[in-house]
């Protein structure tokens, strides 16, 4: 098949474009950078330059949510690098064709964040930045709701890999023999192995069942303490400990209590009815990975 990939440059986009090409697909990337096309990779550097109508289309483009302190114009750059590009996307394949599948990047955060409750595909929008950016993510994609595409939004949680993203941060400090978690470590942390979430992207794209909301993140979601136990096994640490909520406040402003003290306990309970196979359904197994 014919895919186009947006954010086919990052953590996960890289990963992807891997195995679609591995599996004989023919992807074309849209990179802001320019880069010299392989022989089933094309990249190109404006989404004009996608003449064709593609099979498949998987939007994960954006700015990263905790790269930088959330001032106004970061936060305005992570809407318009999210809803913004994906208007343009949709507005440029009404003229194209729209694709078969069109498969969007989303996020947990769209539920809020809450210490007790379980979050399936059929809960509604919490409250707060991060929440409010994943509907309006997913309602940019509206206009296609009338053709005959089948549409997907991937509801992602912390993405795990060893050298990459999320991870390589939250255990940066076994590298000084200190475990650590953010505040007092009892809220939720949903997570994925980067292989489970390539595996369920590539899943969503050739499960026609799938449509909607879907949540990408392991069966079995733990607290930050937890975590930081799971590494703690591997690494020996010599003391743990939390780090302080009033000085994450401090130092990263509102983005500490939208994304880091705060949690949402997610289960992919669409994945799972769609018989995907996790590699790593728990955070044991994925550290064991993790820390080889």
């Amino acid at each position: 098949m014919k895919v186009f990939v947006t954010g086919g440059t990052g953590l996960i986009g890289r990963a992807l474009v891997k195995q679609l090409v591995n599996g004989g697909h023919q992807v074309t990337v849209l990179t802001r950078q320019f880069r010299v096309s392989e022989s089933n990779i094309r990249y190109i550097q404006a989404i004009s330059s996608l003449v064709e109508r593609p099979d498949v289309v998987i939007n994960l483009a954006g700015a990263g949510l905790a790269d930088k302190r959330w001032t106004a114009s970061y936060k305005r750059e992570i809407r318009a690098s999210r809803i913004g590009l994906t208007e343009l996307l949709v507005a440029h394949l009404r003229v194209i064709g729209f694709p078969e599948v069109f498969i969007s990047g989303s996020a947990i955060g769209f539920y809020g964040a809450s210490d007790d409750q379980q979050f399936d595909e059929s809960f509604g929008p919490g409250q707060g930045f991060s929440a409010d950016l994943c509907r309006d993510w997913e309602a940019s994609v509206e206009p296609m709701s009338s053709s005959d595409t089948r549409y997907v939004f991937l509801r992602t949680g912390v993405v795990l890999d060893r050298l990459a993203g999320a991870y390589p941060k939250m255990t940066q400090s076994f590298k000084f023999g200190m475990g650590s978690w953010m505040g007092k470590g009892e809220h939720w942390l949903s997570w994925i192995h980067l292989d489970d979430m390539v595996g369920g992207i590539i899943h969503c794209m050739t499960t026609p069942a799938l449509t909607g909301p879907v949540n990408l993140t392991a069966p079995q979601p733990v607290t930050h303490r937890a975590f930081s136990a799971e590494i703690a096994r591997h690494r020996r640490p010599l003391l743990s400990l939390g780090l302080p909520a009033p000085i994450m406040r401090l130092a990263l402003g509102e983005m500490a209590d939208d994304l880091l003290l705060t949690g949402q306990k997610v289960v992919p309970t669409k994945l799972l009815a769609a018989d995907f196979s996790f590699a790593y359904p728990t955070i044991r197994a994925a550290a064991c990975a993790l820390e080889v």
